[in-house]
């Protein structure tokens, strides 16, 4: 019937809209490291990961209160974010990069393989939706409510942040750290601080994900979630949060076209894999910048 279709169409908005939020969180955090201060994290993946594994085992086997599990996601991946930092502090540019990269293969062997803690490829099924005093967020549309109230959050802090003088310390960090360095600023702990800060983000958009799925395992966080996360940032622009929540939208938006046209379900995801490449070619020919880019992507 009419209304069974307009009840099902709008459940796949709001499932859509959900989606953004997290999305947005994830690449905004990225964005922080990379456009902002010049940290090229290859392995934002596996910090979205540690997020959704640690809220979910905190909740399903330890039965914490969502409210604690999700506050944790986000500091044990940006301990993880400390700890990868101190290891990394002396390689920068492509060296720091190829690091991150080899970590997210570590994180992504440990799901699988951890057997005992993740289950391995089995996954950790029954994640509870989020409750607070009593009252659980079980319809898709109350989890909406709540996503867009902490991507709002993080688009405010991060906003504010970057225009503050420690937003401008990380510029300076980003467009010249030997210079920042000579004017007496310590750019390990600068670099350090903004990615335990990126991390803590990835952390707790992976929380929102595990929750709202309600199912994760260790392939939900390969490479091709990295691919879309860069994407969105490349194609909104470094250092600009109003380009990554505009890219959020068109980049999750435009490819759910192709699932109302004549196309064969198998190849609905090799489609969407290609639709991401021609947008993020077409934007480097056109837009070197981005939509909203501050600085150039060298």
């Amino acid at each position: 019937t009419g209304d069974a279709e307009d009840e099902y169409m709008s459940e796949y908005l709001i499932q859509i809209a959900i989606f953004i939020c997290i999305y947005f969180i994830l690449a905004a955090s990225l964005n922080l490291a990379v456009g902002f201060t010049g940290l090229i994290n290859l392995g934002h993946i596996a910090f979205f990961g540690i997020g959704a594994y640690a809220s979910a085992l905190l909740t399903v086997r330890f039965h914490a209160p969502f409210a604690v599990a999700f506050f944790l996601s986000g500091v044990i991946a940006g301990w993880f974010g400390w700890c990868i930092m101190k290891i990394t502090k002396r390689l920068s540019g492509d060296y720091f990069a190829l690091a991150m990269l080899a970590f997210q293969f570590l994180i992504v062997a440990v799901f699988l393989n951890w057997m005992t803690l993740t289950r391995g490829p089995l996954g950790i099924p029954g994640i509870p939706r989020p409750s607070f005093f009593g009252y659980v967020l079980a319809g898709n549309r109350s989890y909406l409510v709540f996503a867009l109230i902490i991507a709002s959050a993080v688009f405010f802090f991060l906003r504010r942040l970057a225009a503050s003088p420690y937003g401008r310390v990380l510029c300076a960090v980003r467009d010249d750290a030997i210079g920042a360095a000579a004017l007496g600023k310590d750019i390990n702990r600068v670099r350090s601080h903004c990615l335990v800060l990126s991390t803590f983000f990835a952390g707790i958009a992976g929380s929102l994900f595990a929750h709202f799925i309600q199912f994760i395992d260790p392939y939900s966080f390969h490479l091709s979630e990295l691919i879309l996360a860069l994407t969105i940032m490349i194609v909104g622009g470094l250092a600009s949060l109003s380009g990554t929540l505009v890219a959020t939208i068109i980049l999750l938006l435009v490819p759910e076209a192709l699932r109302f046209l004549p196309i064969p379900d198998l190849m609905v995801g090799p489609l969407r894999q290609m639709l991401y490449s021609g947008i993020l070619i077409g934007i480097l020919l056109w837009r070197p910048r981005g939509i909203f880019g501050k600085v150039d992507l060298e």
